[in-house]
């Protein structure tokens, strides 16, 4: 075991490996994270699409525009240092930070920029979708976003906000990357994405000192961040797939921070004086939903008695305790336009009731489709036992999570136990998901809930989903996506029940580390110990 904090120690390349260093604990200048990364396809900021690949693009590159730490619920400056928006003309203009320089040294122009943004469209990995909804095409590119000086002037297509697309311009895909270095180490055409899969080209707070998949990401500090340099000289994440195995690194005093832990693991470790265990809300949220399809799940007096027969409290007090935290609307809580409260609480005498009063004949056999895993199976047995207190007696039907996802997509099942994650963060990336299906048609394939559960959403909430896309204030748009949940909330065929939550075990003297709702949110840039 102390033989895996010197290989961890050498491969930093930034403290000489000691009798002391290596029997003793992490260095002082260096994070060392055990984590399971076995996700990552790709580092390449055009082609990363994983949870992990995500959390690497935030250490080492930025955007124009940002959600940074502290604070991952406002829109920061990044590379631009001021912007403006022209909402009927659908242009914004970006003038640059003065004085930024990639890793290399190089200085960062408007032109680094419009390279990076087309490369993602001409790459046409699988994130390029978040730019080219922007009507950025390989043809229609050069003839919309153009460099001036300092200065990018973006136009976009669609009825799009100018806060929309510049939650869009917020996104991994559009990280800014050293145009010179990147087209120096280019190979047969390929934009130097091989390149950029083993090595960096950014200004973010961290350089890439290696990479090998399935094994280890070694970050080494960035002195010259516009941002401050971090505290940590290294942060080191290796890959640990079993969580007894990060446990016992944790304890050991091999790894600072251990973060696929178990609940039970997490209620032992809190137990032990060097440690603590944060928690983080994540941006996943958790519905069960009835596919309308089948004529008796259609009685909307079927969709508020559901409402009432989640155990809510119990889960989140056992088996899902610190995974998960009670939400019951679709954008998660902790950004612009959440709506946080939580009216529905198990009621089973309530839920009776409104299935008489709304002449529900009882009982009712409904197949419930689930992911054949922890803690889905937990939460589907839950419900089972919950439900047939009111009559509605489910059918629990286990499968891999391809099964039910094929399932869901084909609208051939009655109930569905899932969970709903945005691209990007904006509000609309979820509305659309659950709140607008203008067209239910089979033949209208629809990567949505609302469709997949065959629900035709009432006329006046499509047209609310779009026009909350295209208000251009701040302010009365979060308005409307909480109006939208509201009515999600109340009336409908999908019930949300819960957000995800990420508990992340570490030694006391480690501060400063920022989790946010997605992976893209994660900083390390302030950890100190």
């Amino acid at each position: 075991m102390k033989m895996f904090t010197a290989a961890l120690v050498a491969a930093s390349m930034l403290v000489p490996v000691t009798a002391a260093t290596a029997y003793a604990a992490t260095p002082a200048d260096a994070l060392v994270v055990a984590a399971n990364i076995d996700d990552i396809v790709s580092i390449d900021p055009a082609e990363a699409y994983e949870f992990s690949s995500g959390e690497y693009v935030t250490q080492t590159y930025d955007r124009l525009v940002q959600y940074d730490a502290p604070d991952t619920s406002k829109l920061a400056a990044g590379l631009a240092s001021e912007w403006s928006v022209d909402d009927a003309a659908k242009t914004i203009t970006f003038t640059l930070r003065d004085g930024v320089k990639f890793s290399s040294g190089n200085p960062v122009r408007a032109e680094d920029v419009l390279y990076s943004w087309k490369r993602v469209v001409v790459l046409n990995k699988s994130p390029a979708f978040i730019l080219t909804q922007l009507g950025w095409t390989s043809e229609t590119f050069d003839g919309m976003v153009k460099a001036d000086g300092n200065k990018i002037v973006a136009k976009y297509e669609g009825d799009f906000s100018s806060a929309f697309v510049l939650n869009v311009l917020a996104s991994r895909p559009a990280s800014v990357v050293d145009a010179v270095t990147v087209q120096a180490n280019e190979a047969n055409g390929d934009m130097g994405n091989a390149w950029l899969k083993a090595n960096s080209a950014g200004t973010g707070p961290f350089v890439l000192k290696a990479f090998r998949p399935g094994e280890i990401l070694n970050l080494a500090a960035n002195p010259d961040y516009f941002g401050g340099a971090p505290a940590m000289k290294a942060v080191i994440i290796r890959h640990v797939a079993e969580a007894a195995t990060q446990q016992l690194l944790l304890e050991s005093g091999d790894v600072d921070m251990a973060k696929n832990l178990t609940p039970d693991q997490i209620a032992g470790i809190t137990t032990k004086g060097e440690f603590k265990v944060e928690t983080y809300p994540q941006a996943a949220v958790h519905f069960l939903s009835f596919n309308q399809k089948n004529e008796a799940l259609t009685n909307p007096a079927v969709w508020e008695a559901a409402r009432y027969l989640v155990n809510y409290k119990g889960m989140t007090d056992s088996f899902l305790k610190g995974q998960m935290e009670v939400h019951q609307a679709f954008w998660p809580k902790g950004f612009p336009g959440s709506y946080d409260e939580t009216p529905y609480t198990y009621d089973v005498e309530k839920a009776k009731k409104i299935l008489a009063d709304g002449g529900v004949k009882t009982p009712i056999k409904v197949t419930l489709d689930v992911i054949n895993s922890t803690p889905f199976t937990d939460m589907a047995q839950s419900l089972q036992a919950g439900f047939a207190e009111a009559g509605i007696n489910f059918e629990i039907i286990p499968g891999t999570g391809s099964q039910v996802i094929t399932k869901y997509r084909a609208r051939t099942h009655e109930a569905m136990l899932l969970y709903w994650g945005p691209d990007f963060m904006d509000p609309d990336s979820n509305a659309k998901a659950f709140a607008y299906n203008a067209d239910n048609s089979d033949g209208n394939y629809q990567s949505t809930t609302t469709w997949r559960n065959g629900w035709a959403v009432p006329d006046d909430m499509n047209k609310e989903t779009l026009a909350a896309r295209a208000e251009p204030d701040t302010a009365k748009r979060n308005d409307m996506y909480v109006d939208l949940q509201k009515k999600v909330q109340a009336n409908s065929p999908i019930v949300i029940m819960f957000q995800a939550a990420a508990q992340v075990a570490m030694g006391k003297n480690v501060t400063g580390y920022v989790n946010g709702a997605i992976s893209d949110f994660n900083f390390y840039r302030l950890v100190k110990k």
